[in-house]
């Protein structure tokens, strides 16, 4: 059940006498608009889909153009908190000419025309803008095309003396102008244009602007509907209680007749590795399955993926730390082990990290409605339509195209809702609903949540870093030890090192000219899984704080030894300076602030997801804790959409780096996760949320991520900040495990 096939093989296969696979509301709207696009029968557009659809290229699939001009978009991505419904809307508003206010976005079905990431579709990892961008703009641009072509049908005129403004086509001669939803349907029946030309970067209206998000008065005002809101007629609801350590079975139900008789209760399922009741509300589903006396049995043996009954996360750690070679090299430059053997000195140091929850706010759900025609509708928070869907086709024993997929607005993912099987609430919601001959809406409780949440991995990592005579360094050997996510889920090559184990520590910047980077794989066994800037989340503090014991050890000031290995490259020696510029210059401490704390600063720089951050941030200890009073972050993504969700991303991410480097720490005690609410696992509080200060510069490379380059570097900017103040290199997270009373100065 831990498999997971790649994305590629997840296109859309339905038969072509299959539903068509659209969500009710995109169909509703779509009948009470003028739609901007050409009506085929559902079988004969299925097979064309099948067989013929370039992803992005067909109007029809992403346009509506209703009769007020306004325009309904299908989103090939998810909105979850990122802004990515804002930016599609600037985009494509861009080139089609309509201001992005007048656009209502949602979340695409399943489709050929939404595989827009090398054939396949989800939306993480920092590249929903990045890989779409231009054929988005292009996708906007042939629809602006097709509307000029109309409007030059009904005028009998050139296409030449014509023009747009926002909304409408426009004859400058005459003064006449036709709004576009009076033209929606002629041009529907006009062929997408093969060749369109983009408008000018110089004469941009919307993209590179702060345009207001679509979707902040909804979620402001509570009108926003998440999956864990929605209702279908006939719903039963459904609570679960899972097995307390992975791979467990349900026995004997001691009081499965008491409970049957508790008030709303509809009837009790026993489920792989879990208990459910379904009942007529979700509050006396809840207290009912958690009324349940279970007996748990053992897991038979060769199951696959079972947690140990004598695991524990410190065990583990210690396992890791004490697995010995160099593994798998991933990146090697020059002679590393021999300009180790020849150095004036050499640095050591072991890091670890600990496993993290993902701890989104909306806790996982799922309704599930077979309907009278053999289709299994399912309303489901997740990061990948297609990839949902077949697996949905497997759990139900129907063909893909028999399982229709709705997507709404995500409450917070990074990584939460791919598919993890285990970890996924609707394969229980198809076979309850199929059981109960009613649909069935399906809440994980948070403590439920806390159980099967994929986590962080836990990871370590060692270093050693070659001196010359000058105490700088000429050889780095770095050795991630663990397992990464995306060797897990995709599939791992035992000769080939998994790059989400290593990201963050591969591929820095710095000249150091003899380095070796490599893994060894140490498998993990919880359900481990994709958190936000994945690899980069704790590699990046293990580098950039050895970065900072090696310069030390130099007898190098960090800032200026970063600012010299970077001499030879300008973009990242330039963000580093704007990020030194907007803390009004660099400072490390310690030093005494206006209200007479003792600080320090620290920074931090790191490559993930396409983009280049450098990083500071100033601290203080006080009662034995680290108090963060300010960070600054200075990002670079090449090009940008949105400048305001750029910071306003960044802001989240700094807060959610924080949280994990001050407090974030899942502890397993016999195969079993401690904490089961927030109460127990220690999130970052307003109070101690410090003044984020963000710099973005457009360096003109290659466009690169936005919602996860904010974070890491945050943790080593912090961590190294804190060293300056303890005088102690501190090479574990969370901080709030160290007594740090006394130090404070």
């Amino acid at each position: 059940m831990n498999d997971m096939t790649p994305l590629r093989n997840h296109r859309s296969t339905g038969s072509e006498d299959g539903p068509l696979n659209v969500s009710r509301r995109g169909f509703l709207g779509g009948a009470a608009a003028l739609v901007l696009s050409v009506t085929v029968p559902v079988g004969r557009a299925r097979a064309q889909a099948a067989e013929s659809i370039t992803p992005g290229s067909r109007v029809s699939a992403f346009l509506e153009i209703r009769p007020d001009s306004t325009v309904l978009f299908r989103s090939a991505f998810i909105e979850g908190g990122q802004g990515i419904f804002t930016a599609m809307a600037q985009i494509v508003g861009e080139e089609l000419d309509v201001d992005p206010v007048n656009f209502t976005v949602e979340g695409a079905p399943p489709g050929p025309d939404y595989l827009l990431i090398g054939g396949g579709r989800f939306t993480g990892g920092s590249m929903s803008v990045r890989t779409s961008y231009e054929t988005m703009r292009k996708l906007g641009a042939s629809a602006r095309q097709m509307l000029l072509q109309a409007a030059a049908a009904r005028l009998g005129l050139s296409i030449s003396e014509l023009s747009t403004e926002p909304g409408r086509v426009i004859h400058a001669a005459s003064g006449r102008a036709i709004p576009y939803g009076e033209l929606a349907d002629a041009a529907a029946a006009l062929s997408v244009p093969t060749d369109v030309v983009l408008r000018d970067r110089a004469d941009f209206r919307w993209i590179g602007k702060p345009v207001a998000r679509l979707d902040a008065r909804d979620k402001s005002t509570g009108r926003a509907q998440y999956a864990i809101d929605l209702k279908v007629d006939g719903m039963l609801h459904a609570a679960v209680q899972h097995t307390p350590r992975l791979g467990g079975e349900p026995g004997v139900l001691t009081n499965e007749a008491e409970v049957k008789a508790m008030p709303g209760v509809h009837s009790i399922h026993r489920l792989a590795g879990a208990v459910a009741v379904v009942a007529d509300s979700w509050w006396r589903a809840r207290r009912a399955v958690e009324a349940l006396q279970v007996t748990w049995t053992e897991p038979a043996a060769a199951t696959p993926r079972v947690m140990p009954a004598d695991f524990s996360s410190e065990t583990h750690k210690a396992m890791l730390k004490s697995t010995p070679g160099d593994g798998v090299a991933f990146e090697q430059e020059g002679d590393a082990a021999g300009s180790l053997a020849g150095a004036a000195r050499i640095v050591e140091a072991t890091y670890d990290a600990p496993y993290l929850v993902h701890g989104q706010l909306e806790p996982p759900s799922a309704i599930a409605r077979w309907n009278a025609d053999g289709t299994l509708e399912l309303w489901i928070p997740n990061q990948a339509p297609e990839m949902f869907q077949a697996e949905a086709a497997k759990v139900a024993g129907i063909e893909p195209g028999k399982v229709i997929i709705h997507s709404p607005m995500l409450g917070g993912f990074f990584g939460r809702h791919f598919l993890y099987q285990t970890a996924n609430p609707f394969p229980q919601a198809i076979l309850l609903a199929k059981a109960a001959g009613r649909p069935v809406k399906l809440i994980w409780s948070r403590e439920e949540e806390f159980l099967r949440d994929t986590m962080r991995p836990m990871g370590v990592a060692r270093f050693r870093a070659g001196l010359d005579g000058d105490g700088l360094p000429v050889a780095l050997d770095a050795v991630a030890v663990g397992e990464g996510p995306t060797g897990r889920w995709f599939g791992r090559q035992p000769d080939k090192v998994d790059s989400s184990a290593v990201e963050g520590i591969a591929g820095k910047v710095y000249a150091i000219a003899n380095r070796r980077v490599g893994q060894v794989h140490v498998d993990d066994p919880a359900i481990i899984g994709f958190w936000r800037s994945v690899g980069h989340s704790m590699n990046d503090f293990f580098y950039e704080t050895f970065f900072d014991e090696m310069a030390d050890a130099g007898q190098q000031d960090p800032y200026e030894l970063r600012l010299r290995l970077l001499a030879d490259s300008p973009r990242h020696s330039k963000l580093l300076q704007a990020v030194a510029d907007l803390a009004g210059g660099w400072k490390r401490g310690p030093f005494a602030a206006e209200d007479g704390s003792r600080r320090a600063r620290g920074v931090a720089m790191a490559s993930p997801f396409g983009s280049e951050v450098a990083t500071i941030a100033e601290v203080s200890l006080r009662d034995g804790e680290v108090v963060v009073h300010q960070i600054w972050v200075a990002i670079d993504p090449g090009s940008i959409v949105n400048p305001a969700i750029i910071e306003a991303q960044v802001n989240s991410a700094v807060a959610l780096g924080l949280s994990s480097a001050l407090l974030e720490e899942v502890v397993y005690v016999d195969g079993m996760p401690q904490a089961r609410n927030f109460d127990g696992y220690p999130i970052l509080p307003p109070d101690r949320m410090p003044r984020v200060h963000v710099r973005i510069v457009e360096s003109g490379a290659p466009m690169g991520g936005v919602g996860e380059p904010g974070l890491p570097g945050v943790p080593p900017a912090v961590v190294n900040a804190a060293s300056v103040l303890t005088g102690q290199r501190i090479r574990s997270l969370p901080l709030s495990k160290l007594d740090l009373k006394g130090m404070e100065g």
